[in-house]
């Protein structure tokens, strides 16, 4: 392997590690937003009505934002065929389950069922929210009774039994793509300290299992929820 090889190699695992931290900074604050569902529906009302309206983050972090996913799932997955194309044939046949856990040996395969929810969850509530704001020009995000929308269209989405298993199976998949790149991220920035890397290995694990159960309680509150309400 040449050393352009290597060093390019290296410089795309640094960005991915980077943009992964930032992913996944995104999905703690969106977790702690959808929270306030299970809280107080005002309080959920409100910060969405802020998060929604507020130029800096529809102007500045929401398009960041979106380039971060794409390329972080994009340069993902180049580098996981470009790593599969570099391994020696026999690898396949020296039982890799031996030497790497199933999540890092199915990155790309996490990695594009987090893609697929993604294009999901844009159809349930992102392109909604764009058609009303900027296509339709209602910014109020008052519904006609003159509350907000926000909590009743987040009951709304779980309705569907089928949608609540599809979230269900998608954060599920989440967890198992963060398990692997929390600490995977670290590594490839250079980080690694015999104290302070057991401890970020903890954290790491705490993160992929709570924040994606966190969302799971989320969806299936609201299912019972409307459920009860029928």
């Amino acid at each position: 392997m040449s050393k352009g090889f290597s060093s390019s190699s290296v410089g795309r695992k640094v960005l991915m590690a980077f943009s992964g931290a930032f992913l996944m900074l995104f999905l703690l604050q969106h977790f702690v937003i959808n929270s306030l569902s299970l809280i107080n529906p005002d309080s959920f009302n409100e910060v969405s009505q802020f998060m929604g309206t507020n130029p800096l983050v529809q102007y500045l972090i929401q398009p960041i934002l979106i380039f971060g996913v794409l390329f972080h799932l994009g340069m993902g997955i180049n580098l996981e065929l470009k790593n599969r194309a570099a391994r020696p044939i026999k690898y396949a046949m020296n039982k890799p389950s031996e030497n790497a856990s199933w999540m890092s040996r199915n990155m790309i395969i996490t990695g594009i069922m987090v893609l697929l929810f993604l294009g999901l969850h844009f159809y349930d509530f992102w392109i909604p929210e764009i058609n009303t704001k900027f296509i339709v020009g209602d910014m109020t995000g008052l519904t006609a009774e003159g509350g907000f929308r926000y909590f009743k269209e987040l009951q709304h989405k779980f309705i569907d039994p089928i949608r609540v298993v599809l979230y269900v199976v998608s954060f599920i998949f989440l967890s198992l793509h963060l398990l692997h790149g929390f600490q995977s991220a670290f590594q490839s920035a250079g980080f690694n300290h015999n104290k302070y890397t057991p401890v970020i290995k903890k954290l790491g694990y705490l993160y992929a299992i709570i924040i994606p159960l966190g969302f799971i309680v989320i969806a299936i509150y609201h299912y019972s929820y409307s459920f009860c309400s029928i």
